[in-house]
């Protein structure tokens, strides 16, 4: 798999300093600004529609409780019914308020993408000029300097720079070509330079820009299954609520006394979980809102939940824990050859070598040793040969010399170049065996680069139960060293597509998810199958429609940090279900003694705040929970900062703040509610 993507802007010094900063970055949501409450009302206004409503049966309740109120208050006016009905309709605008502050989000984003979106002419190879509009899947369309690409494809033919700064953000331009892990280019996006004949692999309307505008627009938003469980939970906890309530009046009348309405209603409101209720749908939203933050597109907010229960993280070695950039740092002879030979040899075999590692070949032969890093002109004769999977060498064939550089496989090898190139393999090197007619002469030692602070992220990940495994197509002997080097718990050597494949299989049939990316077509069935599948956007159209989210930066670390952000989806809305449930205690201590005090002077004992009277205590309580509604938004749009930590530390924490602070939280604001409260004439 090619982890790499040709984009000029950074030096290798600037791109190692961004990676060190994302290293120490926690993850933390987008900022919140008060002013998108503001902007955000019309659309809460219109959410009160009672087919909106209907989608959320807790809020529905309270829905139906506010139009009830308001008939009653209708008819009986006074200043604590028509309070009542006025904060009971404040909770469910407050509600709608905090799911379409998150949709405004994405409504924003949307748009900028739509001012992204060109009607651009195709010019079809067969010499034909049609609107982009009409192409269809399988046509062959030739874009050239200066013109927009109509449509998601991939490159068949030619190499040109490409400016996807309107989908990316990044202001350079990147290569695309045929035949490699570069080859898919985006519809929209302009050819900067030469000629490319692209495929195209979309329908009109069902383009890449297309499917992220209606991803972070929400429009195609699906409840995820741990949000239905959760929904469903609530519902029950609702009708188990409405049915203890309605039985309070028959029960009320055989003690000698009778509850209002209004009374009732304002319990019913106060007892079942509104908060988690009015907030669950704006933290799914906000959480793929985030992971737009950070350029992931995900298709489905069931991809970042199941980041979040991520128990495995393939991680490729190349461009992922290592820089990828392996370079020669030292020449080894053997076999009693002199060292002039083997740089000799090592740097003719390495000068019509374009590869990284044939390039690094040639500099440490030139900087070390003193050998031009130019080709003479009789050089230059020479036939170069290129490597092939089945010789696993390369080279140079000049004035009757076979000069090879290759795996060390490929070679009949001494016990002494033998043990030279096991130490190099287990000290984490690679090796590369330099032969002159078939003579090894030496060992070139490649060495791999570990990303600073990969060891620390992955003891982070261990603590929080997730195993990592590199991937990689070394050997063994270095795939260990590597793996020591960065902390990782395990390795896949040699790895072909079908041993991913069986990797991820076996993971999954013992119970665990499993999370990798990739970026090329040999890479799209291991993306199907594993259950958090990033696709980088430099890779193909295979590999982009098998996975499930789609890293616009194409950075393999991102990984790491997409799990974090699931994890932190699933905290937020425990954290706050916690705190939900845990702020009901407070109600029932202020409702249920003003309810029945008269009744039952005995039970005044249960006002331990001390409120001013039952219709105040009652009122006092509607308020309050109408604006802890308001209050916790910026909470479940930012989201509870995440942490590395265990499930059991992550449980402690949860239970300290938001179910300790739960029940603290509504004791202390009821009661200054209460204060105001008994101000109001005809209340206190």
């Amino acid at each position: 798999m090619t982890t790499t993507d040709q984009r000029p802007r950074r030096t290798p010094e600037q791109t190692r300093e961004r990676h060190a900063q994302n290293l120490g970055h926690q993850v933390a949501g987008g900022v919140f600004n008060p002013r998108q409450l503001l902007t955000s009302l019309p659309d809460a206004l219109r959410k009160l529609n009672p087919r909106h409503q209907l989608r959320n049966p807790v809020m529905f309740v309270v829905w139906v409780g506010s139009l009830l109120v308001t008939v009653f208050a209708i008819g009986e006016p006074s200043v604590f019914t028509i309070s009542v009905a006025v904060w009971l309709w404040f909770t469910v605008l407050f509600a709608n308020l905090a799911e379409a502050v998150a949709e405004g989000r994405g409504k924003a984003q949307a748009d900028s993408l739509r001012r992204t979106k060109k009607d651009a002419m195709a010019r079809l190879t067969d010499g034909r000029t049609i609107p982009g509009t009409e192409l269809t899947v399988g046509d062959l369309v030739v874009v050239e300097a200066g013109e927009v690409i109509p449509g998601d494809g991939d490159v068949v033919e030619g190499i040109a720079t490409v400016d996807e700064s309107a989908i990316t953000g990044e202001s350079a331009p990147v290569i695309r070509e045929s035949g490699g892990d570069r080859s898919a280019v985006t519809g929209g996006t302009t050819v900067l330079s030469d000629r490319i004949v692209v495929r195209i692999t979309s329908r009109p309307g069902e383009s890449f820009v297309d499917r992220m505008i209606a991803l972070v627009e929400g429009a195609q938003r699906q409840k995820t299954p741990n949000e239905i469980a959760l929904t469903i939970l609530l519902s029950t906890l609702t009708i188990i609520f409405l049915l203890a309530v309605v039985a309070l009046q028959p029960f009320a009348v055989y003690s000698g006394g009778q509850q209002s309405v209004i009374v009732l209603t304002a319990l019913l409101v106060c007892l079942i979980p509104t908060t988690i209720g009015a907030l669950l749908s704006a933290i799914g939203i906000a959480g793929m809102d985030r992971l737009v933050q950070r350029n992931v597109l995900a298709t489905s907010g069931k991809a970042v939940e199941a980041a979040g229960d991520v128990d495995t993280l393939l991680l490729d070695k190349t461009g992922t824990i290592t820089w990828g950039n392996r370079r020669a740092t030292e020449l080894i002879p053997t076999g009693g050859t002199d060292l002039d030979r083997l740089v000799d040899a090592a740097r003719l075999s390495s000068l019509a070598d374009e590869t990284p590692e044939g390039r690094s070949v040639v500099e440490l032969c030139a900087t070390a040793h003193g050998r031009s890093p130019e080709p003479s002109a009789h050089e230059r004769t020479g036939e170069f040969v290129p490597f092939t999977a089945q010789t696993r060498m390369s080279g140079i064939d000049l004035d009757g010399r076979r000069v090879r550089k290759g795996a060390a496989s490929a070679f009949a090898l001494s016990e002494q170049t033998r043990r030279v190139v096991d130490e190099i393999s287990a000290q984490g090197g690679t090796p590369l065996v330099v032969a002159e007619d078939d003579v090894v002469l030496g060992v070139i030692r490649l060495s791999d680069v570990v990303k600073p602070g990969m060891r620390e992220r992955f003891a982070e990940l261990r603590a929080m139960g997730i195993r990592t495994v590199m991937v990689t197509g070394d050997n063994p002997l270095t795939a260990k060293a590597i793996a020591a080097q960065a902390g990782v718990d395990d390795y896949l050597a040699e790895a072909k597509p079908e041993d991913k494949m069986a990797l991820i299989r076996r993971e999954q049939e013992g119970g665990k998810l499993v999370a990798m990316t990739g970026d090329g077509t040999n890479d799209a069935p291991a993306l199907a199958q594993s259950d958090v599948g990033v696709a980088m956007n430099t890779g193909t159209s295979a590999a982009k429609e098998a996975g499930n989210m789609v890293d616009l930066d194409s950075d393999p670390t991102k990984l790491i940090e997409i799990v974090e952000i699931g994890k932190q989806l699933l905290i937020t809305r425990g954290a706050l279900t916690t705190f939900s449930v845990a702020n009901d205690l407070a109600k029932y201590f202020a409702i249920l003694p003003a309810m029945f005090a008269a009744i039952y002077p005995q039970l005044d004992r249960l006002n331990i705040m001390r409120l001013g009277s039952p219709q105040s205590a009652i009122l006092s309580a509607v308020i309050f929970n109408a604006l802890i509604i308001i209050a916790l938004i910026p909470l479940a749009l930012r989201g509870v900062r995440y942490r590395p930590a265990s499930a059991s530390a992550l449980l402690r924490r949860n239970l300290l703040i938001y179910g300790l602070g739960g029940i603290v939280t509504p004791f202390a604001g009821i009661w200054l509610i209460d204060l105001l409260v008994r101000l109001i004439p005809g209340i206190g």
